[in-house]
């Protein structure tokens, strides 16, 4: 086919030509794009679904467990989101607590979680149920409190406040702000 040796070199000239005018239109070759960190630590690192996550404390008791439809473990950031999350809490006597909200959000550094969205903490064995916008709780102290106006009841018995401090291992719950309560007497029997 191209059996001149002049046409060859002719054809040779032309490719490197070619080659010449594409590095001088993009002289920088192959560039690469520096990873952006904020964007990084934003990306998940795991996702499951119908998650069961339990923390131990130092002794291997199980301090806290979460169960969720949908798990997102963000590494970076640190945080764990869970979707629709019940949380099962446990006091130093091994008492259980549960809680739920629409999203719960744990740091896993802390082992601090913050349950969003009408969050919800009760105590089956005493009967409280404490309704709130945002819940946090501090599993290592077993501390639970919300800076959010809320509604701490045992029926007949209620309660509101702005603010509320619970810490599980002493029993003791503090309510403050504009704290109004109803407390009807009880009634003996024979009484209507």
């Amino acid at each position: 086919m191209l059996k001149t040796w002049p046409t060859r070199l002719g054809l040779a000239l032309i490719v490197l030509a070619l080659g010449g005018l594409l590095v001088w239109l993009d002289p920088g070759g192959l560039q690469t794009v520096p990873t952006d960190p904020d964007a990084r630590a934003e990306e998940p690192g795991h996702v499951l679904h119908d998650a069961e996550l339990t923390l131990f404390d130092e002794q291997g008791n199980i301090q806290q467990g979460l169960t969720t439809p949908r798990l997102v473990h963000t590494p970076q950031s640190a945080s764990t989101l869970a979707e629709t999350p019940h949380a099962t809490l446990y006091d130093s006597e091994r008492r259980v607590w549960n809680a739920t909200s629409e999203i719960g959000t744990l740091n896993t550094r802390s082992q601090e979680l913050t349950l969003s969205g009408d969050a919800r903490l009760i105590a089956p064995e005493e009967g409280w149920q404490l309704d709130t916008d945002v819940l946090h709780y501090e599993g290592k102290t077993a501390h639970a409190w919300s800076d959010t106006h809320v509604l701490l009841q045992q029926p007949p018995q209620r309660m509101t406040a702005r603010r509320m401090d619970a810490w599980l291992n002493e029993e003791e719950v503090r309510l403050e702000g504009d704290v109004q309560g109803h407390h009807p007497p009880e009634t003996q029997p024979g009484q209507e």
